[in-house]
């Protein structure tokens, strides 16, 4: 017996006596030259069907349904910016981030629902900002349009002041 065999018995005689089952079983392994045996070719629509996040399962239709969130706020991007829900846009924004992560960690890996999540964050990025640039817009036109109304007001009271009085109007445009 060589020193070998030895090794390999005293191995396995550890591994008995510990009797873990996630341990090697003991002795040689030995590889075939065999092929396994090939799985049946599936088509296209059976391999659908059959899938993790195939057509009978929801996590097919529950995205395909989503795809109406997109729509309707694609829809929007005719509307007026002044009619548009900050919050609404902001939920649509926060949805589609928070998700489309999601959908790479749970199991089965569903593809369909992150292409439908990032489209909805998309989306709601775009109002969002379409919102916010109407906002910003309408704060520097008030401030505009105060401007506007005060030099009015100071004409208004000169003309006034120039049809009640024209002599001390006179006056006071020479000096």
């Amino acid at each position: 017996m060589s020193l070998r065999a030895g090794i390999r018995f005293s191995q396995c005689a550890r591994q008995f006596a510990r009797a873990s089952p996630f341990r090697r079983p003991c002795g040689r392994r030995y590889q075939t030259t065999e092929a396994a045996p090939a799985a049946p070719a599936q088509g296209t629509f059976q391999r659908l069907w059959n899938s993790p996040v195939g057509v009978k399962t929801v996590h097919f239709w529950a995205p395909v349904m989503k795809w109406a969130l997109v729509l309707a706020g694609i829809s929007d991007f005719y509307r007026p910016p002044e009619k548009l829900s900050m919050t609404q846009n902001l939920a649509l924004t926060a949805t589609g981030a928070i998700w489309t992560r999601w959908c790479f960690i749970i199991k089965p890996r569903n593809i369909l629902l992150a292409a439908v999540n990032f489209f909805l964050g998309c989306v709601g990025i775009t109002q969002v900002t379409r919102i916010l640039l109407w906002q910003r817009q309408v704060k520097a036109g008030t401030a505009v349009s105060e401007a506007v109304q005060q030099d009015a007001k100071d004409v208004a009271r000169t003309v006034k002041g120039t049809t009640e009085n024209p002599e001390a109007a006179a006056k006071s445009a020479i000096q």
